[in-house]
């Protein structure tokens, strides 16, 4: 197998297709029209690293990065985190691979990354999977300084159905008239641009579905959620008349390290 490393925005959209086969069975938030909006959307430098059984092949495995750097340390994340909401509940990243040889090698290429920067620099990869096998191979190469942080996410649930008539919709014109409501009541710290343009890119794809409560000719209540071939997936909402809980979620595992603190690990288990 070989390891290659690209750089920039347009070389990441390019694998992001190309890895769509590794992605087809995982969330909505690691397929190729949300990581596509995260990357047109955020203002870090993009890399991606991709295993293939040879030059030009199909990919094995694929991590997308990115990255900022802030004084002397370059911080680098996986590609949506920070970029887009993520919907609570359930992992939304991934390291996609086929199998354990080619975690290994992706565990490789993204050490031999960090390893290229220039100065300092800190992982965070956050919002993933229990039982990884990337982040495992790469918290064996990082050895003693790398972390991992076990966390279980709250979701929304959507009782909005209790309240009496509520207005459901898939149809992307539809959701033009509500829009601007849900964007006003948007995750904080979400950017505007990034959050309109990933919930039209989906709705174009029948993917999203809006639901609103109307009285008195306005919009008491709004959820919108991710649908698909996989489970619904509750993204953001709001409520003034109840009808949106909290519920228990599923747990997700984070990995973090710092260049001053790693002692480079056993590498291959």
């Amino acid at each position: 197998m070989t390891t290659r490393v690209t750089a920039g925005r347009a070389g990441l959209v390019r694998e992001i297709r190309a890895t769509a086969p590794l992605t087809v069975r995982g969330p909505v938030t690691a397929r190729g029209p949300w990581l596509t909006t995260a990357a047109q959307a955020s203002s870090a430098r993009l890399h991606g690293v991709l295993v293939e059984s040879h030059q030009q092949g199909r990919p094995r495995g694929a991590a997308l990065l990115s990255s900022r750097r802030r004084g002397p340390v370059t911080t680098v994340r996986l590609l949506g985190d920070g970029d887009l909401p993520d919907p609570a509940g359930a992992p939304p990243r991934r390291l996609p691979v086929v199998d354990h040889g080619a975690a290994e090698e992706l565990a490789d290429g993204v050490v031999g990354l960090l390893e290229s920067l220039p100065g300092r620099w800190a992982l965070r990869l956050t919002g993933l999977p229990l039982g990884d096998p990337a982040l495992s191979a790469l918290a064996r190469r990082l050895g003693t300084g790398a972390h991992f942080r076990t966390e279980r996410a709250r979701t929304l649930v959507d009782r909005l159905d209790d309240l009496g008539a509520v207005h459901r919709s898939q149809d992307p014109v539809d959701l033009e008239r509500w829009l601007p409501a849900f964007l006003d009541r948007r995750p904080p710290g979400a950017g505007l641009g990034p959050v309109r343009a990933a919930a039209r890119v989906h709705a174009g794809l029948g993917g999203l579905e809006h639901a609103v409560v109307v009285r008195g000719g306005r919009a008491v209540a709004g959820l919108l959620t991710l649908v698909g071939d996989g489970p619904r997936r509750p993204w953001w909402g709001w409520t003034e008349t109840g009808g949106l809980d909290s519920g228990p979620g599923q747990p997700s595992v984070s990995l973090t390290a710092a260049s001053w603190s790693v002692s480079r690990g056993r590498g291959r288990g």
